[in-house]
């Protein structure tokens, strides 16, 4: 060896040494069939996979556990489903688009550190994302409706039916955005498959006014969505000790001042990962950015906007899924009737929202009401909370309802994600039908989304002399 290549080697060295992480970090990809998870998987609220939520999907997309999903007793017969689905893994909107390009831009031009991972993604990875991807629904999203319609299949045979199907038993039902129709035809799809029925078409209609009942409402959009106040705890959080940490330690990581990472950044650092991970079931190296404990910290900030915008922060987020609420009991009133007197005209209703669908209704009913309100103080106390998005709304989320006809009367069972649950205050797992409506009398017998909405009206004063 002469000594100028040897001179050439040791002042190049660390070049070489990056050239040679980048190598073996995507032969690494190349090796694993299946890649790893990343550790802040499932601190991901909004963006989390559903696979998260249920692991045992990631061996057996099609698994079923029928222990989980069997009727209450023998002798119960399920006589009507509800199911109120999220759309499934979907590209980020452009809002985040434009802000994970500033963060790329930023590491790609500023970032000095040695790590492999940077290298990697100032040498190897491109800004993919382009703002007409705003939201839509990506080929991961379809398959998760896909495969859920057939789970559902399988774990009620007597209801998700062929024979319900063809006759016009299943009524589909959708946002009017994008990614929900794309969504619930997908889960039309999976059905059509499941069942291999060639040149049949079945109909979706769209309605707003259930599955996006936030926007109709207009004391939830003055005093909530356009009120800058109505959010306070999660911009108090922003500047708060655990956050700057967050930005130290990301800064330090990069090299880069921390004057430069802002909370925006760090929630950018976060998406990317989120979403390389969500969309092509990459361990990017996006997720090195952060660690477990940033990612509790972002994630109990998504909480806090969650909270205050679609759970228990305000009454109003609640009381405006008023209209899907009604609707939800007045089909089970509809099918426990029928079922008495007659032929059952529904078997099932398939509805497809979005997040912000999913948790004004369970807020509404009660379920994952923490004792202490969550606020930007007290992060250090919430560990154990029980409003986690991450657990509760994942991509393709659901909501099922499932009436049984049983010896001693209809009962009904609440599922969520594929997992039963019990009613709030109601210690069985699928009580009788009579007793959650007397439960929820108060909102039956009231709860009116008209009333609730509508603004107070402002009296103006006569100043006429």
């Amino acid at each position: 060896m002469s000594l100028i290549s040897s001179q050439f080697r040791c002042r190049n060295r660390p070049l070489v040494l990056a050239a040679l992480s980048v190598i073996m970090f995507r032969a690494s990809f190349c090796k694993n069939t299946k890649p790893s998870v990343p550790a802040i998987a499932t601190y991901f609220g909004t963006k989390c996979r559903y696979e998260e939520v249920n692991p045992q999907l990631r061996e057996d997309i099609l698994y079923v556990n029928e222990t989980l999903m069997a009727p209450p007793s023998p002798d119960c017969r399920a006589v009507h489903l509800v199911a109120v689905i999220r759309h499934g893994t979907r590209y980020p909107t452009v809002k985040n688009i434009k802000r994970m390009a500033r963060l790329y831009e930023l590491i790609r031009t500023e970032a000095t550190g040695s790590d492999w991972w940077l290298s990697y993604i100032q040498r190897e990875w491109r800004m993919w994302y382009t703002e007409d991807m705003d939201g839509k629904l990506v080929k991961k999203g379809k398959n998760d409706h896909r495969h859920l319609a057939v789970r559902l299949a399988k774990s009620f045979p007597g209801l998700i039916s062929k024979k319900n199907l063809v006759g016009d038993r299943i009524e589909f039902m959708t946002s009017s955005k994008h990614r929900c129709v794309d969504s619930i035809k997908a889960f039309q799809e999976g059905l059509h498959k499941h069942w291999d029925l060639k040149g049949m078409e079945f109909k979706h209609y769209v309605n707003d006014s259930l599955m996006r009942f936030f926007d109709q409402c207009k004391k939830f959009v003055e005093t909530v969505e356009n009120n800058k106040t109505a959010l306070k705890e999660v911009e108090i959080f922003k500047s708060s000790k655990e956050m700057h940490e967050v930005r130290m330690r990301m800064a330090n990581r990069l090299k880069i001042p921390y004057s430069e990472i802002t909370s925006e950044m760090v929630e950018a650092a976060f998406f990317l990962c989120a979403y390389e991970f969500a969309i092509k079931s990459e361990n990017t190296a996006w997720c090195n950015l952060l660690d477990e404990t940033d990612a509790e910290v972002i994630e109990y900030k998504n909480d806090l906007k969650q909270y205050w915008k679609r759970g228990y922060g305000h009454e109003i987020n609640s009381k405006s899924s008023c209209a899907l609420f009604h609707d939800l009991f007045r089909r089970l009133d509809q099918a426990s009737y029928d079922y008495r007197f007659g032929e059952l005209t529904k078997a099932v209703t398939i509805q497809v929202g979005h997040a912000e669908t999913l948790l004004p209704l369970l807020s509404l009913m009660g379920f994952f009401r923490d004792e202490t309100p969550l606020t930007a103080e007290n992060f250090s106390q919430q560990h154990g909370r029980k409003f986690r998005t991450s657990g509760i709304v994942p991509y393709a989320a659901n909501l099922l309802f499932v009436l049984y006809e049983c010896s001693d009367g209809f009962r009904l069972q609440f599922y969520l994600n594929e997992k039963p649950m019990f009613f709030p205050n109601i210690n069985h797992p699928a009580p009788l039908y009579q007793t959650i409506r007397n439960q929820y009398s108060y909102l039956l017998d009231g709860c009116d989304f008209k009333k609730e909405c509508e603004l107070p009206k402002v009296t103006l004063k006569n100043t006429e002399l």
